[in-house]
Order: structure tokens, then sequence, then C-alpha cells
């Protein structure tokens, strides 16, 4: 058994440069190509590859054609690589690949006095790549305000926030937002808009509320707001 839940489906389909290997449907319902070789083939990646494209491209014609095995076609297809052993040049490859790629060794045991062979599948982890990571800063979410005027006043909001409670205050850049904490702790964060921007904070009953500013009125009723929210923050 290569994967609790795995159920075959079809083998030798006619796919792009010639036949698929073996179709399979997991516990989920998606749609699984495997590509098995009996020794060890660096070329089976591309090869794999080339059927998980077609079969990917015509997912929803397979799930039609083995309707019997409730093929989900929004789930992702699958890719299987199934050989006696990888090389590690095949398993560095694939750790770049962003699709759902396994891979399995097998050896075959024969038991005294049985006709059969047995394969026993191991699935061989791939490391992960290293993640990419992006440091956000304070004037990136200021330029991205196209308006000049809303970038002033949300430059000058900023300012006179840090002075309610000077020293205690933090206006932290993250990947979309401006966090604002007192103390360390979270009390509102500011989202940048092209034209405007949004205010997220919590209402006198600790829940999450956004508010958008396009005008002055709009900030005057959200400061009190923000206000409540830091000083029940510092207690």
């Amino acid at each position: 058994m290569i994967e609790d839940g795995l159920v075959y489906v079809d083998h030798q389909k006619p796919a792009a440069r010639g036949r698929l290997d073996v179709l399979m449907v997991d516990s989920g319902k998606s749609l699984v190509v495997a590509e098995i070789k009996v020794t060890q083939d660096d070329g089976m990646l591309f090869q794999g590859l080339d059927y998980y494209d077609y079969v990917s491209t015509h997912v929803e014609s397979y799930a039609r054609l083995y309707k019997a095995h409730g093929i989900d076609p929004t789930q992702q297809v699958r890719l299987f690589l199934v050989a006696p052993s990888f090389s590690q040049t095949l398993v560095n490859r694939c750790k770049w690949l962003d699709l759902p790629i396994s891979l399995f060794t097998f050896n075959c045991l024969k038991f005294e006095g049985e006709a059969d062979v047995v394969p026993i599948f191991t699935e061989q982890q791939t490391v992960a790549p290293p993640e990419i990571v992006e440091v956000a800063h304070l004037d990136d979410h200021l330029n991205y305000i196209t308006d000049a005027a809303v970038r002033a006043k949300v430059t000058t909001l900023l300012d006179e926030i840090k002075n309610w409670k000077p020293g205690n205050i933090s206006l932290d850049p993250i990947k979309y937002a401006i966090s604002m904490k007192v103390n360390g702790r979270v009390f509102a964060y500011l989202y940048p808009r092209r034209q405007h921007y949004l205010i997220g904070t919590f209402d006198s009953d600790d829940e999450w509320k956004e508010y958008s500013i396009k005008g002055d009125d709009d900030l005057a009723t959200v400061k009190p707001i923000m206000k409540a929210v830091m000083e029940r923050r510092m207690k």
C-alpha cells in the first residue's frame, strides 16, 4: 500500500508523449498521476511532469470519464514518482517544484512458500526550499498611497498616535499593514489603499471591526474607539 485510501483507476492511458503509467485517486478524491520505474532514472521526473501537465489540463474530462471514482476536478492533481531509489539530483529538483509531488522507494519481498512478490513502499521526504523573507518598511506602506493629500494625513495621524502614550507605542510595518501596539499589545492596524486607508481595531465588546477612512469625519469617529482600546490594553 503506497498510501491509505489510494484507489487504482487505470493504467497505460494515452497522454502527451506516450502512455502514463498509472492513474489513481486518493482519499480526498484528488486524481494522482504515478510514474513508475524499476531502476533509478532521473528522466522520470520530466516524463512525469509531461503526464502531470496533460492530466491537469484535462482533469475535468478525466473526472467525467471515471465518474464512478468520484474524482473532484477542483482538487489539485498530485504526482507520484515510484522507483527503487532516487538520485540526489532528482530530489534536489523536486524541492523547487510548486506542485504536490511525492517520492516513493520500494523493495520487493518474497516469503518462503509464497509465489507472490510483495512490494514495500517508503516515502522519501524532500527538503523544502528556503523561504524568502520579505522585510516591510513604513515608507513602503506610505508610498503605496498614491493620493498625496491622503498620504500626508496618514503621516500626521501616525505621528499623533505615537504621542498618545510617548515611549509606550510602537508602529510596526508588517506585510500588508502597519501594526499599532501599546506596551507590545496590538490595539489597531492601518491598511493603506491607493486613495484612502482602513483602520482595524476592536469595539467595546472586543470584536474586531474595520473602518474605511475617506475623510476627516470618518477619522473623527474611529479615533475615540482606537484610544479606548489602547487604554484597555494598558491595563
